[in-house]
């Protein structure tokens, strides 16, 4: 592979990009507009109009952690000077053009399919730019900042019929990733165990809050159990043993465990408001983000 458009692909961190397709496919769900009750009811617009979201949000994902390395570039000198752009791969003023281009093209798929959708992409990207350029060092802010992008992500996909449904489900990724950026406070330096023991109660809340919100709508809870088993396991493996050697390593495999879980924590909602193979069709996202995460940084 040519080494220019490796390093931008690593700039995109191409191996997270399926989790943001998997949030969008949960929002529909979410709507009642997806595989609601069968799959070939689904209408060529319908088909089309998720495919824009899809994109839209990775655009809007992609664009996002690139412009996150444009203003860490200099941080990126000192702690990981192997990047794209401190290593001198991908020069800096080409990068946050890549950057904004992404962002725009996302805002513009969005605008293809409501004109809510579009609303919420703009008020997405401008969530994206507030945390890279201000909240990201805020240990209060930050987290809440990150978790605040992926409730939008969700809401994205909620907002295909013109309408906003639901929309309590937002909290629930604002809380997960908001955790998972917690822990990631350690990721260079290690010495983060007060965030790693706060992240595991909330995901507790996270599991708790899925199971009572699938218990009070009178949703699909039976079928969604097997799904929240495994994403109990992937989640709290990696962090237990980011806790036991709280070691910089540990700590990345623990964030890249809870980055790439998001995929199973989706499945899980969005059974609740279809049936079993939709999670099994986006639980199908897992192993294509577990492959590209072997080829490609999650962090």
């Amino acid at each position: 592979m040519n080494a220019k458009l490796k390093g931008y692909l690593k700039l995109m961190r191409l191996a997270n990009l399926p989790t943001a397709a998997a949030d969008i496919f949960a929002g529909v769900a979410i709507s009642s507009a997806f595989f609601h009750a069968n799959i070939t009811e689904l209408d060529v617009t319908s088909l089309l109009n998720i495919a824009y979201l899809v994109l839209a949000s990775v655009s809007l994902y992609a664009g996002g952690v690139v412009l996150n390395d444009v203003f860490d570039y200099k941080l990126d000198k000192v702690e990981r000077p192997e990047r794209p752009i401190p290593s001198g791969l991908i020069p800096l003023k080409r990068a946050a053009a890549f950057g904004a281009i992404l962002l725009f093209i996302g805002i513009l798929l969005a605008f293809v399919v409501t004109i809510i959708s579009g609303s919420i992409a703009v008020i997405l990207a401008g969530t994206i730019l507030l945390y890279n350029a201000f909240s990201k060092n805020n240990s209060i802010l930050g987290p809440l900042n990150m978790g605040i992008c992926r409730g939008l992500n969700l809401l994205l996909g909620i907002s295909i019929l013109g309408e906003i449904t639901n929309w309590g489900y937002v909290g629930i990724p604002i809380i997960y990733i908001a955790a998972i950026t917690l822990i990631s406070r350690g990721e260079v330096h290690g010495d983060n165990k007060k965030h790693i023991i706060f992240a595991g109660f909330l995901y507790a809340f996270v599991i708790i809050s899925v199971i009572g919100l699938m218990v009070i709508n009178n949703l699909n809870l039976l079928h969604s159990i097997p799904f929240l088993i495994l994403f109990v396991v992937l989640i709290y493996k990696p962090l237990l043993g980011a806790y036991k050697l709280n070691s910089p390593e540990n700590i990345k495999k623990a964030v890249i465990g809870g980055v790439l879980s998001l995929i199973v924590l989706d499945a899980s909602i969005a059974v609740g408001f279809s049936q079993w193979y939709v999670g099994l069709a986006i639980l199908a996202l897992l192993p294509l983000s577990k492959m590209l995460s072997k080829l490609f940084a999650v962090t």
